[in-house]
């Protein structure tokens, strides 16, 4: 991770604060017993369970420093401007080639959620809509071809 701030929504700093507090005292318990419970096992060297549990320790611990390390750089914003895109918005877009409707919401990499609709500001489609005003059309290269959308609607929550 870069030194540089991470731009986060409100909710997004919440949920990433909830996952540090569960990590740090659910988690940690739950494996913490594991280990105990592997240990008994005795001879760790052969001990499947005891390599498998060091093993979560070790990808929990990470998360957590990544966690605490995101939380230390991250700067709040509150999305209340409607008439251009921003970091915060949901973005009502006509998909031009398909004539479909989606929305999406505009956050930070660390929030992003593709299955809940939330882009991060630094994708494809984030970039171009940045800044943009209902109205406005954007293309964005993909795989399949050149993808337009036009914007229907901003709202910030």
């Amino acid at each position: 991770m870069s030194n540089e701030e991470l731009i986060l929504t409100p909710e997004g700093l919440e949920e990433l604060k909830a996952e540090l507090e569960e990590l740090k005292t659910v988690k940690r318990k739950e494996l913490a017993e594991r280990l105990k419970v592997a240990i008994s096992y005795g001879d760790l060297k052969e001990n499947s369970e005891y390599h498998s549990a060091k093993d979560d320790q070790a990808f929990m611990e990470t998360r957590i420093l990544q966690l605490e390390k995101t939380l230390n750089k991250a700067r709040v914003v509150h999305s209340t401007d409607t008439s251009t895109v921003s970091i915060g918005s949901f973005v009502k877009l006509n998909d031009i080639e398909f004539k479909e409707i989606v929305e999406y919401r505009i956050v930070s990499p660390a929030e992003a959620d593709a299955h809940n609709n939330k882009i991060s500001y630094e994708s494809p489609l984030g970039k171009e809509l940045i800044g943009k005003v209902a109205g406005d059309i954007v293309s964005v290269s993909a795989p399949m071809g050149v993808l337009k959308y036009e914007v229907l609607d901003i709202r910030a929550n």
